[in-house]
């Protein structure tokens, strides 16, 4: 049995078309290029289940079918970056009065090129042309880049149905910084959660309480001395949850190890945070709503053209953030009675951008603000963690921390000493 007897129109492999008897496990690599492939060229349809050159029909039972497709879809969400846009069905027929299945795969011409194929920490580009899949040569490449509808990667159409019970964390947010509101689902809903079949967008699904990936891993870090460069690293922490626990995760990493100071007043006392909750909240929101989605745990940007639409207006919709722009300005108010040695400041390039925190419980502040070395205050009578230093958060790529921040990951951190003040 062929494949022309249970479809309509069936051509030999083509430019848009090709067959797999199987998924081979042992070439991972010889199919997913022709994904890529079509994805990266005009689109096509892959079939599972049958012989490529013949069309014959090979197909699987209803379980080993369902197994087939899981398999295949793990593989395109851990290989494929961005992951194309697929639709996934099963063609049922009949044989010896028996059922079986066969897998279509239709692939669209992604939105945002080039769809980048990478086996074993090696990126790959393929172009699918004369009915063969094979690398993409530099022209094609720059030209690829230049047609990309540069389409953020948050509003992206996901294969995830909604589930209202799986964002529960982001309705807890969302009441925290509500004074008690509830998140109406007309709000979610205008704000394009989810599309009119009820499949999330990709920002969506990176707010589920099931999201364990690793688009939106942190690493926050503590390092012994006043610069992260050659230093001692006291603590590695990393988290790997959904984007609200991934903040509410940084912000308790801060506010744990932080110091804090009193003032003495003629009838009072003043208490001071060595970085205000508020300057802290923004920074973090900022970077986490700038990040670059496309590559897992890599890439903060305040680049605008980078901006994600949907997971910023849903942390505007949660009123941890201004829709306005004017985040900065929220900071700089938080430190309105400071000197100038301990004013916040912002460096930036086209490739990362570091937000500068001064201690509030640290008598110098920052000396030079175009190369930020602090200057430890011994504190009398004081501890062990007195002489704990710089607190550097990291949305870093999976490989780990890079010597110089400009050297591919890009990252939001807070680096300042923790040194305590007393009164």
């Amino acid at each position: 049995m062929y494949l022309e007897e249970i479809m309509e129109v069936v051509q030999l492999e083509n430019d848009k078309f090709e067959c797999k008897s199987i998924l081979n496990r042992e070439d991972v690599v010889g199919w997913l290029k022709s994904i890529a492939g079509f994805a990266n060229a005009s689109g096509g349809e892959f079939y599972i289940g049958v012989e490529d050159k013949t069309n014959k029909l090979v197909g699987f039972d209803r379980k080993a079918a369902d197994n087939e497709r899981n398999y295949f879809n793990n593989q395109v969400n851990e290989h494929l970056t961005p992951r194309p846009q697929m639709k996934i069905s099963f063609i049922r027929y009949e044989i010896k009065n028996s059922e079986r299945f066969v897998i279509r795969i239709t692939v669209p011409e992604s939105p945002v090129k080039p769809v980048i194929l990478k086996y074993k920490n090696i990126p790959s580009i393929y172009m699918r042309r004369d009915g063969f899949t094979n690398g993409a040569t530099y022209e094609e490449i720059i030209e690829m880049s230049i047609k990309s509808k540069n389409i953020q990667y948050d509003v992206l159409v996901s294969d995830v149905k909604y589930d209202p019970e799986n964002i529960s964390m982001l309705r807890d947010f969302y009441r925290e910084h509500n004074e008690g509101k509830e998140l109406k689902e007309k709000a979610l809903q205008s704000m394009g959660f989810y599309d009119e079949k009820g499949y999330l967008l990709n920002g969506a699904v990176l707010f589920l309480d099931s999201y364990k990936e690793k688009k939106t891993e942190v690493q926050c870090s503590v390092f012994s001395g006043f610069s992260k460069g050659g230093e001692r690293i006291v603590t590695i922490n990393r988290c790997n949850g959904n984007i609200t626990s991934a903040i509410n995760y940084i912000m308790n990493f801060v506010n744990q190890r932080m110091n804090h100071s009193i003032i003495k007043l003629s009838d009072t006392r003043k208490n001071i945070d060595a970085y205000p909750e508020r300057a802290l909240l923004e920074g973090v929101i900022n970077a986490v709503a700038h990040r670059d989605y496309y590559l897992d745990g890599t890439q903060i940007g305040i680049i605008s053209k980078r901006r994600n639409e949907l997971i910023t207006n849903v942390l505007v919709s949660c009123n941890v953030m201004e829709a306005a722009g004017t985040g900065f300005d929220k900071i700089t108010e938080e430190y309105a009675d400071a000197d100038e040695t301990h004013k916040p400041y912002i460096c930036s390039s086209s490739d990362h951008f570091t937000l500068v925190l001064p201690d509030l419980t640290y008598a110098n502040g920052v000396e030079d603000s175009r190369a930020p070395v602090l200057v430890f205050a011994p504190v009398p009578e004081g501890t062990e963690h007195d002489e704990k230093g710089v607190v550097v958060l990291l949305l870093s790529s999976p490989e780990g921390i890079r010597d110089s921040p400009v050297s591919g990951s890009q990252r939001f951190h807070i680096s300042e000493k923790t040194g305590a003040g007393k009164s």
